[in-house]
């Protein structure tokens, strides 16, 4: 019988086409759970609609598949069924990462204490709530700070502040977004030191807890702040090997204080003159589009290579090709509805570009960081060495041109 596989994810998952497409290669049969509020919820084949935060009825959900057609892994897409996978897999007897251990992946706070508790080099940091009142808080920040909330992932509501005044207008505005998406409430959040440095992305997959790593990218543009949008991905680092080493034994580290022992795993860290700093990690593969720079063995993909641990088949081959790969992720400039798009057949025209290919739908709205959660597309290169990569990414970037018009905002008519 084909292996059945269960893949949680989201209704706007860049990841999900990658996953699905994956499955197929191996030939695995898929069951796609998609996080649906249970008042929008419509069955259709091949999909289970459940609600992630109604734990008990999702859990229910998934043990009546199973009890009709077994399944044989449980795959987080996106972080935010990581925890969910972790629990259902235990339920099941299905091989996973421990219910507490998915948790402190999700949740920086418990992961910042365990890192503390393990001596893993990383930011001190204090948790607030948005009821506090912040100038006795400010009063006892050492700044610069970065202000952060607990769940959220793709810099999403990370702000950096100075000083008093550059605090509080980040939690206010972190409070407004938190408001947004879980209600008005007080809101739990961190803030934390800023570590300054050079910043990489570590790509691993975790293997009876010990760290396999795949690839490690240099992120080349300054992350200082006030926000922290991520650009270009170039794979390999081209730090020196020593320095490579130590990242790879913190994230190890890492890993190991959160308890994660199994899956894929996402760390970002920064280095400077006191070595490497563990930012934060994931029991997920990168985000957006990004994993289409890399490529395994006999051209397996790195969804690929996540699917094939989880339901026990061999991997190959962990060897990249000898070529340097490289990602932009097209930042959002400014908030407005997108109008058009003009120079893609220019970018794409780029020595050592492969695609260049716009996710954002025309005539819709764009949000920007910190509030945002998206791009406006991704750029692909591959190139003989990491910096003809970045160059040709930069050069395909400045031929795109971007027409963004302002939201107008409707308001009820007064008689």
């Amino acid at each position: 019988m084909h292996p059945h596989l269960l893949l949680l994810t989201t209704p706007s998952s860049y990841r999900l086409p990658a996953f699905l497409a994956a499955a197929e290669r191996i030939g695995a049969y898929t069951t796609i759970a998609e996080d649906t509020p249970a008042a929008l919820a419509r069955p259709r084949p091949g999909r289970l609609p459940i609600d992630f935060t109604d734990q008990s009825a999702a859990l229910r959900a998934i043990r009546d598949l199973h009890t009709v057609q077994p399944l044989t892994a449980i795959i987080p897409v996106d972080d935010s069924g990581v925890e969910l996978a972790a629990i259902a897999c235990t339920e099941l007897g299905l091989p996973f990462n421990r219910p507490e251990a998915a948790a402190a992946a999700r949740d920086k706070h418990l992961m910042r204490q365990l890192f503390a508790r393990a001596g893993v080099p990383s930011p001190t940091f204090r948790l607030c709530t948005t009821a506090d009142d912040l100038t006795t808080v400010a009063q006892s920040v050492s700044f610069p700070c970065v202000v952060k909330p607990l769940r959220l992932n793709g810099s999403r509501g990370v702000m950096r502040a100075d000083n008093p005044d550059q605090f509080y207008a980040a939690v206010r505005r972190l409070a407004a977004l938190l408001d947004r998406i879980e209600g008005p409430q007080p809101h739990q959040f961190l803030v934390e030191e800023f570590i300054p440095g050079f910043e990489v992305a570590l790509e691993g997959l975790i293997n009876r807890g010990q760290v396999q790593v795949l690839a490690l990218f240099d992120k080349p543009d300054p992350l200082d702040g006030p926000f922290f949008e991520e650009t270009i991905y170039v794979t390999p680092s081209r730090l020196p090997t020593e320095i490579q080493a130590a990242i790879c034994a913190v994230t190890a580290a890492a890993a190991q204080a959160v308890g994660l022992e199994q899956g894929p795993l996402h760390a970002e860290l920064r280095i400077n003159e006191r070595g490497p700093w563990m930012i934060e990690l994931a029991n997920r593969s990168i985000g957006g589009l990004c994993s289409r720079t890399l490529r395994f063995g006999i051209d397996a993909s790195l969804e690929e290579l996540i699917l094939r641990q989880a339901i026990g088949l061999p991997i190959e081959s962990l060897s990249r090709a000898s070529q340097a790969g490289g990602v932009m992720m097209i930042p959002i400039p400014q908030a407005g509805i997108l109008r058009g798009v003009t120079g893609i057949e220019a970018a794409q025209a780029i020595p050592g570009i492969e695609a260049v290919e716009i996710t954002a739908p025309l005539h819709y709205p764009l949000t920007p960081l910190p509030e945002g959660d998206s791009y406006l597309g991704f750029i692909f290169a591959h190139g003989p060495d990491p910096t003809t990569v970045e160059a040709a990414l930069r050069t395909a970037h400045a031929q795109l041109q971007f027409t963004i018009v302002p939201s107008i905002e409707l308001t009820e008519a007064r008689m």
